[in-house]
């Protein structure tokens, strides 16, 4: 038996830098262009006959659209020459976190106090220095008070007519 070990250990061989050598088939030689008609890529070498594409260099920017107006110059703009507010509007707007009543409805006991804190502790609104808004999907039958940044018109109707009251940070 330990003679038998012994072989296994002295016929392998090592692996280093010195004799690693990728799998057959997986190294592919590249395409020699322009080297006669049998090739199948000789004459134009794949490029076609003139145009943009058939010259060497010419390629179209990457927000080129193909004669379309490309993207950033159809988003709208705010006023200003260089300040990051003249860039396009939608990367600048005010965001708010939407909590929707039947969240509420959901996540908090009868009598429950909601603010910013407790939603993140529940999983709500868990994004830092975003105010949360109060939407009015849904249907609420609890008395909660609830503290929010905003509420839409619906929410604070629904959150009132349970009993509950509606408090706005920063008011």
């Amino acid at each position: 038996m330990a003679e038998a070990s012994k072989k296994t250990e002295t016929t392998e061989e090592v692996v280093g830098l010195h004799n690693i050598k990728p799998a057959a088939q997986q190294r592919k030689d590249r395409k020699r262009l322009g080297r006669g008609h049998g090739s199948g890529t000789g004459k134009t070498s794949g490029r076609g006959h003139k145009g943009q594409g058939s010259r060497s260099g010419g390629k179209p920017g990457p927000a080129y659209e193909g004669g379309q107006t490309p993207v950033h110059m159809r988003m709208r703009k705010r006023r200003g020459p260089t300040k990051k507010t003249s860039m396009p509007l939608e990367p600048f707007r005010t965001h708010t976190q939407p909590v929707n009543v039947d969240d509420l409805e959901r996540l908090f006991e009868a009598g429950a106090t909601v603010n910013p804190e407790t939603l993140a502790a529940k999983g709500l609104a868990t994004r830092k220095g975003i105010p949360v808004k109060v939407l009015g999907r849904g249907e609420l039958t609890k008395k909660l008070d609830v503290t929010a940044a905003k509420f839409s018109a619906e929410a604070q109707k629904k959150i009132e007519a349970a009993g509950g009251t509606c408090k706005v940070i920063g008011a």
